[in-house]
């Protein structure tokens, strides 16, 4: 008598959740089949080293095929998810339809531009591999457009960056820009200490960091504030433009340069009908991460909204969701029960640049080297891949023993906008 089929359960994302629960169902008695655009899993903290000319691009991303190799029940479908019937459990791709039994949105995240005027045409992003390709390139045209004009209204254009938002990408892009533009371009371009280059940060909020202690937020703020960054709090975006940003307050800031850090919101594949949305759109999830009208569906990492747990959308999140997803999947198969998700903090990180950095381990609270060292250890010994690990730290030794940043070249034509010429 032939066997039946092992039940079919479907992963819609590759970044850390989704990941992390296909491997967590290798071996598992059933087809699992992971769906995600591109053909490569990124390891989003260090997107920002690839926008600033720290690391080439490859070595923060790793072929999902080669990450799920050993897992004989787990395979890899590269393609667009073009719809999603919750009724009739189905899941249509540009190529193939999968019936599943079992289905995981683990979609990810996608910019949230808070509905600013022009945002959208203009400012710079940094949530996938692509948007920090693109932004180092516009970086190094900037610098290249401002070695070669003659209007110094132009060149203050050209070298004035713009950062929307204090968050971690925020701070973390402040710090690395001061790297990049005070320490590492003035070897090659001289005349930049004599006119160096603008960073201005833009927080809506009164602080910086507003997910870590006040003590370190403080610290965090008279940091930047030494290296060079204009740190401007309590303000928001009115508009962006080509050539300049609009402050609410009326400040026109002539800028080539404008990176959106300013939030995230949820992204969810096209669907039959409305999923439930909660804040930032966030799928409402039940405490074992299943979508309470489908119990067949789970949704995790920022795609969800875990209740009565306060998450911040930090990789390690998603991950222990990703295990859980996969052990509540284990005990459906079994007939069991599901069993609720608890997220278990082992600390919060943050990079500020310059060997320094802030976070909190326990009760303890980290600034200075010390932070700085514990955060490129922990995203070192978590970046993917045997090869790519020994990069990075070849990299890292050499990059911050010399000040200098060695990804700098223009290999093609950028993707990214190109800088604005002023206008007055």
């Amino acid at each position: 008598m032939a066997s039946s089929t092992p039940p079919l359960i479907v992963i819609i994302g590759a970044g850390f959740g989704g990941l992390q629960t296909a491997t967590s169902l290798g071996g598992a008695a059933a087809r699992v089949t992971l769906i995600d655009r591109n053909n490569y899993h990124t390891f989003v903290p260090l997107l920002y080293q690839v926008a600033t000319a720290t690391l080439e691009p490859e070595w923060i991303a790793l072929p999902i095929h080669k990450l799920l190799r050993r897992y004989k029940n787990v395979q890899f479908v590269q393609g667009n998810v073009e719809a999603v019937d919750l009724t009739a459990q189905r899941v249509q791709t540009e190529q193939v339809m999968l019936q599943y039994d079992y289905l995981v949105l683990a979609t990810g995240s996608q910019t949230h531009l808070q509905g600013v005027p022009g945002a959208k045409e203009h400012a710079l992003p940094l949530r996938t591999l692509e948007d920090a390709i693109a932004l180092k390139h516009h970086l190094l045209q900037c610098i290249e457009q401002a070695a070669q004009t003659k209007n110094p209204d132009e060149r203050r254009q050209l070298l004035t960056i713009a950062i929307v938002g204090g968050g971690a990408t925020g701070v973390e892009m402040a710090g690395a820009l001061v790297e990049l533009c005070h320490q590492s371009w003035p070897k090659d371009y001289p005349w930049l200490q004599d006119d160096p280059v603008q960073l201005i940060l833009v927080q809506s909020g009164s602080e910086l960091l507003p997910e870590f202690p006040h003590s370190l937020r403080t610290y965090t703020y008279k940091k930047l504030a030494i290296l060079g960054v204009n740190i401007q709090v309590e303000t928001k975006v009115a508009s962006v433009h080509a050539s300049h940003l609009e402050l609410d307050s009326g400040t026109r800031i002539p800028c080539a340069t404008t990176i959106w850090t300013a939030g995230v919101k949820a992204a969810h594949p096209p669907t039959e009908a409305a999923l439930p949305q909660g804040h930032r759109d966030k799928i409402p999830v039940l405490s074992s991460l299943q979508l309470q009208q489908y119990p067949e569906v789970y949704a995790l990492g920022d795609a969800a909204q875990v209740p009565d747990q306060a998450l911040a959308g930090v990789a390690p999140e998603a991950l222990q969701q990703g295990v859980c997803t996969a052990r509540n999947l284990r005990r459906q198969l079994k007939g069991l029960t599901p069993q609720p998700f608890r997220y278990f903090n082992k600390g919060r990180l943050a990079i500020i640049g310059c060997f320094s950095g802030v976070g909190k381990i326990g009760p303890f609270p980290l600034r200075g080297f010390l932070g700085w060292f514990l955060w490129l250890a922990v995203h070192w010994v978590y970046s993917p891949g045997y090869r790519n690990r020994l990069m990075i730290l070849v990299t890292w030794l050499q990059s911050f023993g010399s000040r200098d940043k060695l990804a700098r070249q223009l290999l093609k034509r950028s993707p990214s906008k190109s800088p604005a010429r002023f206008k007055v």
